[in-house]
Parts: structure tokens; sequence; C-alpha cells
């Protein structure tokens, strides 16, 4: 690999290579890996940003870690030949306008600007198209638009039965209301989605943009198979929509949980469970938010959805690593899945896979 990419040993499996580029728990809020096979070089979520308010480190070093985590992107990004964005929040994808670099010559497997998409997202994706056009296509940012498409009414608490069909004692009447009113949001974007510009796949110059959500892509002999729209943490998560991936060759599976929160959905637990992967990139809950926008009944979720992966699917290792290397209680909090005993040697950081401490655990 080109020199400058800070990634140490690679996790194996068979004929795949995944690199960790940079994680959380190395101290600026990031999930971007590098996957290789035979046949391609796959740069996941290449976004970072610097540390919430209540991370236990002065600004300045905050923003010199961010500052080291983009360049082991870019450096990463010179080797790759194909890059996956999941959503677009800044800590999984960065401006063309930033990094021009990170895109050129590159297939561009994305989340689909333009349905299941919250407001901010869909306008950050929007800023990401004109700038990906105007710096490395050269053309004017109306040929990137067309008329919308209609939009299919279907609820996505369908795609989820087995949450949906929980009962939660006496929070049951609460998740009924939140989910009544997740329902009036939802009606809410559809109309953006039904009455705005959109975003039309990309093949200019050297680029290429295909929009990812529930495709399947072959490369070779390499399968990138895409998730439908999962929700960002609980269900009508105000945060969005992301899409996870499976990258497979040889009979041998990486997954890549992208967003979903500890996972704080149960059916994200069945799908990662009966990929059967080799290993996995799954992110924790937002621990630090804890009392906030994070509850105990949705914590306790996200507990019990990780330890049923732990002992229902053989992956090693089991990255778990971004929201939750963010608290400097996250081990307290999340204290059952680190004391069970299938988690011992699979379960880490990304940190720890590297051979360090977590950033945060030097801090407390």
């Amino acid at each position: 690999m080109k020199q400058g990419i800070v990634t140490g040993r690679p996790i194996r499996a068979g004929e795949i290579r995944v690199h960790l580029i940079w994680f959380d728990s190395l101290g600026a809020k990031s999930s971007c890996i590098l996957v290789k096979t035979p046949d391609v070089k796959v740069l996941i979520d290449p976004g970072v940003a610097e540390m919430q308010p209540s991370y236990p480190l002065p600004d300045d070093e905050k923003f010199r870690l961010m500052d080291e985590a983009f360049t082991a992107i870019k450096a990463a990004a010179a080797y790759a030949d194909l890059v996956v964005i999941t959503h677009y929040h800044y800590d999984h994808h960065t401006l063309p306008s930033e990094a021009p670099g990170l895109y050129r010559g590159k297939l561009l497997l994305v989340k689909n600007p333009n349905i299941w998409i919250n407001d901010s997202q869909w306008g950050r994706a929007r800023l990401f198209f004109e700038e990906l056009y105007e710096y490395l296509c050269g053309g004017d940012e109306s040929e990137i638009y067309e008329d919308p498409r209609e939009v299919e009414e279907v609820d996505p608490i369908e795609w989820i039965p087995r949450a949906a069909s929980r009962d939660f004692g006496d929070y049951q009447g609460r998740r009924m209301e939140l989910f009544e009113r997740g329902r009036r949001w939802l009606r809410k974007l559809r109309k953006k989605w039904g009455t705005g510009r959109w975003v039309k796949e990309l093949e200019a110059g050297d680029i290429k943009v295909r929009f990812a959500d529930g495709r399947d892509f072959r490369i070779g002999s390499t399968r990138i198979r895409f998730t439908k729209p999962m929700f960002h943490g609980i269900e009508y998560d105000r945060l969005g929509w992301v899409i996870g991936l499976v990258v497979e060759y040889g009979g041998r599976k990486i997954l890549y949980s992208s967003d979903i929160q500890g996972p704080a959905i149960e059916d994200y637990a069945d799908w990662i469970i009966g990929e059967s992967p080799d290993a996995v990139v799954l992110d924790g809950p937002p621990t630090y938010l804890f009392g906030f926008t994070l509850n105990r009944i949705n914590l306790r979720r996200s507990i019990e959805n990780v330890l049923r992966i732990l002992h229902e699917c053989g992956a090693k290792p089991i990255i778990y690593d971004h929201h939750n290397l963010r608290d400097r209680h996250y081990r307290r909090r999340l204290g059952e899945v680190y004391e069970d005993s299938e988690a011992a040697g699979r379960l880490m950081s990304a940190a720890e896979w590297l051979g360090m401490k977590p950033l945060i655990d030097t801090l407390t």
C-alpha cells in the first residue's frame, strides 16, 4: 500500500483484506475502511468530523486528530478504485471541494439522495453532487438534476417486523405515540421527495455514480450487496436512513453496518446474524447522549442485540466502534457487552485491533 496510510495490520478473510483507516477510538469521528479483494479496492465512508464538546480534549487537539484522520483517508483514497457513501453525514463523506482527489477516477456507489433521506441530508447530498460536477466534471450544476419521480407510499416499519411486533409494556403507549409522530414526519418528507428536484446518476469524465440502495454489484468475482434503507438508530429516527453492505469474495464475507446505532433495531441484528460474515464492522449506540436522545429502553435494546450477535454470529473480529467510543462511560453503560465471555478476543475497537488503547480510555 502507499506510504502514509495509517492502518496497521489488516483484517483477513480468505483473500479479502480490510484496513481500518480511522475510527472514533482514535480520537476523531469516523468509520472509514478500505476493503481489498483480488478484483477491486473499495473505500467505504471517507469522512471525518471533530469530536463533540463533551469529549475530554482541548479543541486544538480535536482539530489535530481530525487533520490526521483526513490525511489517512486521502492516502487510502489514492489507492482505491471504488468509493461507497452510506449516508450524507460529514463523518461519512467529504465534500469534493475539500479533497477532489477522493473521487477522481472512481466508481461511486452511494446512498440514494432522493428518497429515504431527511431534510439535512437532502441538502448535503445536493451540495455534494453540485461540487462533484463542478470540481471534477466541469459542467453546469443544472445538468445533474431531473424532475421528481413518483414516490411509493410505504411505511418503513413494514421492513422491520420483529421490532414492530415487540411489546415494551409500560413504555408501549409512549412508543406508539412516537410512531405516529414519526409517520407525520415521514409524510412531510415524502412531499419533499415527490416535488423537489432529483439528482441523476452521473457518468461524466472519469467518474461514474450509481445509487446503491438495495442493489447488488459485481466486479469480477467480487460481489457488493447493499441493504434497503435502514433507520439511523431507532424507528423513525430523525437522523434519517443509511445503507449497510456486504463485500463477498471466494465464499468469504465482510459486513459493514453503517450507523444503525447498536444495532438498536432487532431486525438489523437478524440481518447481521443471518449473513454469517467472517468479520463485522459494527457501530455502537451513542451512549454519550444517554439521558438526552438515548433512553434506557433503547439502550437496553442495543445491548440485547449486540449480545445476540456475539452468541449467534461467529464473526471474528467484530469491530465495535463509532458513537460508543465518544463516551468516557461507555464501558460501564455497555458493561454486559464487554463482560460477556463471547466478547473476549472477538469484540474490540479499531484502536485495540491496531494494538493501541482507545483514546477515550487514556483520558478518563
